[in-house]
């Protein structure tokens, strides 16, 4: 068995981690530094970290690998091929170079399409119909190294960040233990990215999750679900923020009610858009629990043809 080292940090790591763990030697474990959460900022491990830890694998937290001491850890284990999983920090040459198989990465979408650091909620944003996993060769550019082996997977019309981000987390530690043998068998011949075809995402922040009724309801609802479980989509009731945290389309609803504008429905409320008509299914107003918006609405005078937003 090869030696392998492990660089990852989010729970989406942690499949291939555990797959790795089964049936490969993981000689140590690269994470990023314990981070403040919570109100009372206590360091948090990793979802990587506690694997780590569970397992008694050596760890290595550093706060970068660009310096020469950081690599020399590194090197003491000597790898023969190092496996990166949302590790959170662009490699250099010095380790790059280090493992006589490379360095390879798990990547949650389907390259050239969606590199960068949030390819899960560009891919719901932008209504693609399938995504998928990348296993590939690390080269000094952002997700821009020759592929070994991709697996697509379908998004479902209700699919979230967050549930997406949990089946492409299983689908990619299975591809990986498929194609790690016939790596180090030298079987596989990796094959260039086409670069023609490559498109870029950034990672999400706080105002992205803002919703704007002048949007059709079908972007609205895709905004939804790419943003949960962060940032969280958000609009405003009565200079309170208020969050949707499901949402159903209605591209075809039409009526004269200006965006942003509630409308009573069976059960429920919508809020007119753009184009169609955005269905709340369960909302949250800040400081309160989430709520079905049947019994959201009932505790809200004048909601029923105010406005959001």
């Amino acid at each position: 068995m090869a030696r392998i080292v492990f660089m990852g940090t989010p729970q989406f790591a942690v499949p291939a981690l555990r797959a790795l763990i089964a049936c490969h030697q993981v000689v140590g474990v690269i994470t990023q530094p314990d981070r403040p959460a919570g109100r009372g900022q206590k360091l948090l491990p990793s979802p990587v970290k506690e694997v780590a830890l569970t397992w008694g694998l050596p760890l290595f937290q550093p706060q970068t690998l660009r310096t020469a001491e950081a690599v020399a850890h590194l090197a003491e284990w000597q790898p023969e091929v190092i496996v990166v999983v949302a590790f959170g920090q662009i490699l250099q040459p010095a380790v790059l170079e280090l493992p006589p198989y490379g360095c390879l990465n798990l990547h949650a979408s389907l390259l050239p399409r969606w590199r960068g650091a949030a390819p899960i909620p560009a891919a719901i944003l932008a209504g693609d119909p399938t995504t998928g996993v990348t296993l590939m060769r690390l080269d000094e550019g952002l997700d821009t190294g020759p592929i070994l082996a991709q697996a697509e997977w379908p998004i479902a019309p209700d699919d979230t960040t967050a549930t997406l981000t949990a089946r492409l987390a299983d689908l990619g530690a299975r591809l990986l233990v498929e194609t790690l043998p016939g790596w180090l068998a030298g079987e596989i011949q990796p094959r260039p990215q086409d670069r023609s075809l490559a498109s870029y995402c950034r990672p999400l922040r706080k105002e992205d999750g803002r919703l704007d009724w002048s949007r059709p309801a079908a972007d609205l609802d895709r905004q939804v679900r790419a943003c949960d479980p962060w940032p969280g989509a958000y609009t405003t009731w009565q200079g309170q923020q208020l969050k949707v945290l499901r949402a159903c389309p209605h591209p075809t609803w039409s009526g004269a009610e200006p965006p942003g504008t509630v409308i009573a429905l069976p059960g429920g409320i919508g809020v007119i858009t753009g184009q169609g008509l955005l269905e709340l299914l369960e909302v949250q107003l800040a400081g309160k629990k989430p709520l079905a918006a049947g019994p959201f609405v009932r505790g809200q005078r004048g909601l029923i043809g105010g406005r959001l937003g």
